[in-house]
């Protein structure tokens, strides 16, 4: 099927011929079938299981044989400004307060291009003049203190508008997130926000409401989304990490595209008090990272129970954070690897073979490689787009009912389509999402890890002349939430790491664990940056040194 692209003025009239109801019909019949939407329909009684609304992520491994190796950790690649990188400079005297200076500085030149959408200088030099202070006295507050982080443009900053990638929200808030909140505690300064995509809902990281970045390794190409900003910005080198949220890749796939390392935690891993898009049974908090362990240590001190957020107590661990950090010297050596081979052929067939590699060399060094086969395969990206658009949909409601001529072309399209999906249709999706579960925690009672690549092609177009102008891209975004949805569907935790590169743009391999095992997940990212695969992706010629 051709590739269907349409922008700006088109995409506004697909707008406003949506108000009659047979084009609303029409379109969503070319639309849903980039999603397999239509098959979700036809789904036999065998492959849905009874209606399950709680999320709660499924255990299907109890315990391992996977060995610790007791490795070295990975050693932070040379010219990049990892939090193991910043806190050695700390530590022989360099100022956190001159290194925020320097991220402001690269955030004035870089203009309309850069990663932030909003910062607050007086509060980031507060804050870095008080971890100066620290380091001289020898009482850091740990792993973070003094690195710059910024947040996702989800998260409620106090003084800040959370636009959430739209244009009509402008009040500033008078309250932190709780991830905010956690990082401050923790001596991170929070800089400010980092672009998102209206509401979460473009994966390929099209803003229609402002000017922002594009990828790192190409200004024609998308920089993915909705975790756009924080992407880049981690790529760029302005941050060691940087927090984003995952709907349906939305941390994997900017990671992945702009080549730098993400860690999708179990689902409410972090609390979710002050995202202004609200509660969602697929949306997780987490890090993207320079390093590995950039990933380890935001997810440390962000993790935690969250007392306005009541079901971040599900852990069973307690969100503990010392098997995280331990695991990063653990290898793969005994690790049982799940690999479904039809999912890699459902890749472009150059990405595939790349992500490939990667798990040949995983298993090269003593992990053992287990056939498996997964449930409904690319029907997983319909059962996604009907649950996460459906919930996006009733969360929006009352705005769109608003503000709906401020929406974005694509954003307002996307919502009278949801409008015709019926209770019956989500309800089938629910079914089938917990069939999906049931099944993925049968498989992990026999494997520690299941690979897949994590996106189905490199970067889209994207270009700098499309500047916030729609975008209607269906295949692209189909291709960017593929392999990503099954960890959304199930609360599963998935990382993704930098393993090489197609016509000189990024892929990313993606690993998933059990439930509430991040730490295997860790182990086997650990383990591919250990190996150096991540260096088969070049830091790109735009990246930013902090230190000078």
């Amino acid at each position: 099927m051709p590739q269907l692209r349409l922008t700006g003025r088109k995409v506004r009239a697909i707008r406003a011929a949506l108000s009659n109801r047979a084009a609303l019909r029409a379109a969503w019949t070319v639309l849903s079938a980039d999603f397999h939407i239509p098959q979700l329909r036809k789904l036999p009684a065998e492959k849905l299981a009874r209606l399950d609304p709680a999320p709660i992520p499924r255990i299907g491994r109890a315990t391992h044989n996977w060995k610790d190796e007791r490795l070295e950790a990975p050693v932070s690649e040379a010219g990049r400004s990892t939090g193991a990188t910043l806190r050695a400079a700390y530590a022989d005297g360099v100022s956190p307060v001159d290194v925020v200076k320097n991220v402001f500085a690269a955030h004035n030149k870089l203009g309309l291009r850069s990663p932030f959408i909003a910062v607050d200088e007086a509060r980031a030099m507060k804050a870095a003049k008080a971890s100066e202070a620290r380091w001289r006295a020898g009482e850091t507050l740990g792993a973070l203190d003094g690195l710059v982080v910024p947040v996702k443009d989800e998260f409620h900053m106090r003084g800040l508008a959370t636009h959430g990638g739209a244009s009509f929200r402008t009040e500033r808030m008078n309250e932190d997130a709780w991830v905010v909140r956690q990082l401050e505690a923790a001596g991170a300064v929070v800089i400010g926000k980092t672009h998102a995509t209206e509401s979460g809902l473009n994966p390929c990281g099209v803003l229609e409401h402002f000017s922002g970045p594009r990828n790192v390794h190409s200004d024609g190409h998308a920089p993915g989304g909705s975790s756009t900003g924080s992407g880049v910005a981690t790529a760029l080198g302005l941050c060691a990490s940087a927090v984003g949220t995952d709907g349906g890749g939305s941390i994997r796939i900017p990671a992945s595209l702009n080549g730098v390392f993400g860690l999708k935690p179990t689902y409410l891993r972090i609390g979710r008090t002050g995202d202004a898009w609200g509660a969602s049974t697929v949306a997780h908090i987490g890090p993207i990272g320079q390093s590995v362990a950039d990933c380890v240590e935001q997810l440390a001190a962000t993790a935690g129970v969250d007392p306005d957020d009541p079901i971040t107590r599900w852990a069973p661990d307690r969100h503990k954070s010392a098997p995280w950090v331990k695991a990063l010297g653990r290898g793969v050596r005994g690790a049982r690897i799940g690999i479904c081979h039809s999912e890699f052929e459902d890749a472009d067939s150059a990405v595939a073979g790349v992500t490939l590699r990667a798990v040949k060399a995983l298993a090269d060094e003593g992990a053992e490689l287990v056939d498996v086969s997964l449930p409904f395969g690319s029907l997983i990206n319909g059962i996604g787009v009907v649950s996460i658009a459906s919930e996006s949909a009733a969360n929006l409601r009352d705005d769109f009912a608003k503000h709906e001529a401020e929406f974005g072309a694509e954003l307002a399209i996307i919502l009278r389509l949801m409008g015709l999906i019926p209770a019956q249709e989500y309800l089938q999706a629910a079914r089938a999402r917990a069939h999906l579960r049931d099944k993925v925690a049968e498989l992990f009672g026999d494997i520690d890890l299941l690979v897949l690549p994590t996106t189905g092609t490199v970067a889209p177009p994207y270009a700098l002349s499309e500047d916030r102008m729609p975008v209607l891209n269906p295949v692209a975004t189909a291709a960017m939430t593929r392999f990503n949805f099954l960890g959304n569907l199930t609360g599963l935790p998935a990382g993704t790491v930098p393993v090489g590169t197609v016509d000189g743009l990024p892929v990313g391999l993606q690993l998933v664990g059990d439930a509430w095992d991040e730490a295997s997940v860790i182990a086997a990212m650990a383990h591919c940056e250990r190996l150096g695969l991540h260096h088969a992706v070049p830091r790109p010629g735009t990246y930013i040194d902090i230190l000078n």
